[in-house]
């Protein structure tokens, strides 16, 4: 990914070629299981838990997003962790949301886990049984989730997880039934009904902005949205004396400005799922309530100032089949922001800053 020009992220799906998703490819991907990049100093089940109702977070995203001018992050990734509960997500006050964290992690192009030429373009020769769950390193993964699981199965010692609860979802999902044979199958790794749906994610740039449109077109776009407001609206203003108009229109609200430079930015292409751009053009909102200050937004723990480095929008939520009983995870727009030096404390994963914003209920 580049570092100033925006650059937008669709889901494509990846059923085809699934090896295009392990870790060694160093995917950008929705769902599944994280492809963890570097394999010590993961996030443990305490950084991974949701602040508001405690449970773990699913695996929401990651993006690839290497540094090529550091030596020190030509391989960088960027994981985003989400809450499973609709009610985690409800509107809350200005501060960072409790049900999604952010993880980055980077590695040189040296290192002892991937090999120093760029990965292979063909698939590989044969996939090893359950190897989503394991790291070179010997560090054990959850068999619901993917992520750092210090707890192990009492019985077979075989399976390990990073919390109570998918314990006992494994449990119920199939593994009281494998427990006690001599041969454990991990291979068949059943559905929790935990991970969100799996998809690669599509990196192009933003080819055409509203700047670039010339002034005829600009003119043509706001003749056109004129005529279409006065052909929906002509029968309820028609009886309204000038004197009101008026006062109609200095009531236009900034939110309606917000939302609708959202909109025509967003419709050029309505399918993106993901802006980056880091340290370059901020995020576009989608409200004027709840955007953040500058002093909202913490520094790094190295003491350094974080910058804007991508965000999620809305229209991956149609994605993710997180439907039910009328609720569902919900966001406006969520947007990441990373240390500005990212600086490299080893090979930990470094937590970074999220602040959600909701989609206005005056819009």
């Amino acid at each position: 990914m580049g570092s100033r020009a925006v650059e937008l992220g669709f889901v494509e799906e990846a059923a085809e070629e699934p090896w295009r998703l392990r870790r060694e490819q160093f995917p950008s991907k929705v769902g599944g299981r994280p492809a963890w990049l570097g394999e010590s100093g993961l996030p443990g089940p305490s950084e991974l838990r949701c602040g508001a109702c405690g449970q773990p977070c699913a695996f929401l995203l990651q993006l690839y997003a290497p540094l090529p001018e550091r030596p020190d992050a030509f391989h960088r990734g960027l994981f985003l962790f989400a809450c499973r509960q609709p009610a985690c997500y409800r509107p809350a006050a200005r501060s960072a949301p409790a049900a999604l964290r952010v993880f980055r992690n980077q590695l040189p192009r040296k290192n002892d886990i991937y090999s120093y030429e760029p990965p292979p373009e063909e698939p590989p020769l044969e996939v090893v049984p359950g190897a989503i769950l394991q790291l070179k390193s010997g560090a054990k993964l959850c068999q619901v989730c993917g992520c750092l699981g210090p707890k192990v199965c009492s019985k077979c010692h075989k399976a390990y997880y990073c919390s109570k609860d998918h314990q006992v979802r494994d449990w119920k999902a199939g593994h009281k039934l494998c427990c006690a044979q001599s041969e454990q199958t991990d291979h068949v790794i059943p559905d929790h009904k935990f991970l969100f749906p799996e998809y690669e994610i599509v990196i192009e740039p933003e080819e055409m902005e509203l700047s670039s449109i010339g002034e005829t077109e600009q003119k043509d776009l706001k003749k056109n949205k004129a005529t279409t407001c006065a052909d929906s609206t002509y029968e309820a203003v028609e009886s309204l004396d000038e004197h009101l108009l008026e006062g109609m229109a200095k009531h236009e609200t900034e939110e309606d400005k917000i939302f609708q430079e959202f909109k025509e930015r967003t419709s050029l292409e309505p399918e993106q799922i993901i802006r980056y751009c880091r340290d370059g053009e901020g995020p576009i909102w989608i409200s004027r309530e709840n955007i953040p200050l500058e002093t909202d937004i913490p520094n790094c723990a190295c003491g350094a100032k974080r910058v804007f480095e991508f965000q999620v929008m809305p229209q991956l939520l149609n994605h993710l089949k997180v439907d039910s009983f009328g609720e569902s995870i919900d966001w406006g727009t969520i947007a990441i922001f990373t240390c500005a030096d990212n600086c490299n404390l080893g090979s930990q994963y470094t937590e970074e800053f999220v602040w959600k914003q909701d989609i206005s209920s005056s819009v």
